[in-house]
Formats: structure tokens, sequence, C-alpha cells
């Protein structure tokens, strides 16, 4: 996949990519900041990037943070929710299992949830036929598009 950070090999900007799965992955790209987790096993190279989440905790620290009241827009695509969050370059390679710094969790809070949805990627143009973003629809969250050519729910089947 040439869109993949990885596509021309291993490089010291990309090393957290080859890390243990759960593993952040942070780059930046015309002066701001994208936040992925690493999928794969060591040394295979693969991370997805986290394009959006909904605030549910510290959210007067993302308004801060952002310079914005408005919620719907705190964390909606992967600059934004770096601002949000104040992620740079300093928490790439973090395990995000674990408890420390930033980590993923589930919530036990009230959220919204629907059909995932598939679509093209945004900004990606080869290969443009792969579907590999994926959303709930009907989230005022997301980032992007919700209809885009050749979108379709995901199938549990």
């Amino acid at each position: 996949d040439p869109a993949c950070h990885t596509y021309r090999g291993r490089t010291p900007r990309n090393e957290a990519m080859f890390a243990s799965p759960g593993s952040a992955y942070v780059y930046s790209i015309h002066a701001r900041y994208c936040f992925n987790t690493v999928t794969e096993s060591v040394g295979e190279g693969s991370a997805v990037l986290i394009r959006a989440v909904q605030p549910m905790v510290g959210i007067k620290l993302m308004q801060l943070r952002r310079g914005l009241q408005t919620i719907r827009d705190l964390a909606r695509g992967p600059a934004r929710l770096c601002e949000a969050f104040g992620l740079d370059r300093r928490y790439d390679g973090l395990d995000l299992t674990g408890s420390g710094r930033l980590w993923l969790s589930g919530t036990k809070r009230s959220v919204k949830t629907g059909r995932i949805m598939r679509s093209a990627r945004i900004g990606v143009t080869e290969p443009r036929h792969r579907c590999l973003r994926f959303f709930l629809a009907d989230n005022e969250y997301v980032s992007g598009p919700r209809k885009m050519p050749g979108m379709r729910p995901v199938n549990h089947g």
C-alpha cells in the first residue's frame, strides 16, 4: 500500500510502526500531528490512523487546547484530535494497552452506536479501490464525509 508509511521500509520516523500491537505511532504532517495505533505483530510495520473520537471526559481541557467551545469539533479530524489531547511526537512509541500517560480503553458510559460503515480513505489517492476507512454511520463526531462513492456497511457475517 503506497500510502502506508512503511511502504519504503523502516526509518527513524516510522520505527514505532514496527513495535508491539497497541503501541502509539505519532507523526507530524504540515506542522500538525496524527495519532495511530500499531496493529500487527512486532516487525510487521502497520498502524491504523485514529481520525476522530467522541469527547466524553476532559472536555474543558480540550476546549482550552483547541480554543473553541463546540464539543462536536474538538476531536473530529486527526490533527484536531491530537490538539485536543495534547499529542505530539513525545507520545510516539508509547504502550497504549496499559494505564500510562496515554491509553485506549472501553467505556462504561452510554455511547451512541450504529452500523459500521466503510469507504475509501480520505486524502489517499492510490489504491483508491481499497475501502479501509471505518466509521459509525450517522455519528456526528465522524470526521470527513459521511457519504462517499463506494461506501457500504461492514458485513458482520
